[in-house]
């Protein structure tokens, strides 16, 4: 299946909402117990103001996933390291489209002054414990059983990747 990746905009409000509240209800992977509004959006655009952010089309062109990365940290002593995040439907996941779109970033990342990405991910998210691990991340630091959805406890795992 061939995708595509096009900035975030506005225009993408209700299937990136969907997406992520797919993950809300269904995985570890978001980190809100309950569904969050369409006015959500307005933090995601937010957060990653001024880096790069993109949605991911298939080739009937819905949007299947979306990504940005965001400051990690407001104070200027912290503009070298970002922060990203990622929502790829599960049946659109093992086809490149997390690579293509960290390869992207990283990109984008230097001329920002970004030579540290950071990745926040739940213990119970195994897949995406492997993909960053896969892709050049290293364990930073965990906090252990600072978390709890579905009843279960679950570690906050800090990777890192130095660009």
């Amino acid at each position: 299946m061939d995708y595509s990746l096009e900035p975030l905009a506005a225009g993408h409000r209700e299937a990136v909402i969907d997406i992520f509240n797919h993950f809300v209800n269904h995985t570890f992977a978001a980190f809100p117990a309950a569904p969050v509004d369409y006015t959500f959006f307005d933090r995601f655009l937010e957060m990653s103001r001024g880096y790069p952010a993109v949605v991911v089309r298939d080739e009937a062109g819905e949007v299947v996933g979306f990504a940005f990365l965001r400051p990690h940290h407001p104070a200027e002593t912290f503009k070298r390291t970002a922060e990203v995040s990622y929502f790829i439907l599960p049946e659109h996941t093992r086809q490149g489209l997390g690579t293509a779109i960290l390869e992207l970033f990283t990109e984008q990342a230097g001329p920002l002054g970004v030579d540290a990405i950071l990745a926040c991910v739940s213990s119970k998210n195994l897949e995406s414990l492997s993909f960053h691990r896969k892709n050049g991340f290293r364990e930073c630091g965990r906090f252990v059983k600072v978390g709890r959805k579905f009843d279960e406890d679950f570690d906050v795992v800090w990777l890192q990747k130095r660009l």
